[in-house]
């Protein structure tokens, strides 16, 4: 091919994709500069704000709940997704479409609303707490809001349908008739499960849970609205450091060094589970 062709397609290419990457730089790169300007301009020294954070017990027990909440919305929510999306790959028709209505559903409503609606139900006279008093099962009312059980509740609500879409998309794409070939083979259902259907959707389990993970780090309006003030997050700590403290450089410091962490476990991730191909659905 010759050299010309060649410079006007890589020529072409790069003009294609220059909207995208000044759109990028502006709304991205230069906003990230800035921030990362006010975490080094401290009047105490350019690495001041860092060593506050990261020498400091109270913001570090902040972190620690973070990753803690994080770690714990990720289980429970994959631990529910993979027998709903089991359940999505055997449904057909009208079926399954009400089925995935349902999951995406949630996606479609302000996450502000959604955690209005979960402090109604979790109140002390709320529908919940009214029922498990009717019910016996608890003498009183439950203290629900203001915790981490409501956080996880509010959260796990929220990022549910991340977990649940990679998994099925995984299901998808496994063949029928392995498990067919393995029942022939005299091998017991929970064998089956254990040994051929499980390591074969692990792709998407592994998606699901870098998903909701990633996610649950930066989450802020659950937790903000239905934990307390010894449930902050980094993204409460940063909001107060804002706007209450005005101490910008430890806000951007903190930014920063979520920003980092999240960055490091998604390319750990990223060697271990193959996010494309756990999206791709037959």
């Amino acid at each position: 091919m010759p050299v010309t062709t060649t410079m006007r397609r890589h020529t072409a290419t790069a003009l294609l994709l220059l909207p995208a990457l000044l759109f990028l730089a502006l709304s991205f790169v230069a906003p990230m500069l800035i921030l990362f300007k006010l975490s080094v301009t401290a009047k105490e020294g350019p690495l001041w704000a860092y060593g506050e954070i990261l020498g400091n017990a109270v913001y570090l027990r902040v972190f620690w709940n973070t990753l803690v909440v994080a770690v714990a919305v990720t289980a429970i929510s994959v631990i529910a997704a993979y027998p709903t999306a089991y359940m999505l790959t055997l449904l057909k028709g009208w079926a399954l479409t009400l089925a995935v209505y349902g999951v995406l559903f949630p996606l479609w409503i302000s996450v502000l609303i959604r955690t209005f609606s979960w402090i109604l139900l979790l109140e002390k006279n709320g529908p919940v707490n009214r029922a498990l008093v009717a019910s016996g099962v608890v003498d009183g009312p439950v203290q629900f809001l203001f915790n981490n059980t409501g956080v996880l509740i509010g959260m796990i609500h929220v990022l549910l349908p991340y977990a649940i879409l990679p998994i099925y998309a995984n299901m998808l794409r496994v063949d029928g008739r392995l498990m067919l070939a393995s029942d022939g083979l005299a091998a017991s259902p929970w064998m089956t499960f254990r040994r051929v259907y499980l390591p074969l959707t692990m792709p998407g389990v592994g998606a699901g849970a870098v998903f909701v993970f990633l996610l649950s780090l930066g989450f802020f309006i659950t937790p903000a609205l239905l934990g307390g003030i010894s449930n902050l997050t980094v993204a409460m700590l940063i909001e107060l450091l804002v706007n209450e403290r005005l101490i910008w450089s430890l806000a951007a410091a903190a930014s920063f060094l979520l920003l980092a962490a999240i960055a490091a476990l998604l390319a750990v991730a990223a060697r271990f589970v193959p996010l494309g191909t756990a999206l791709e659905a037959r």
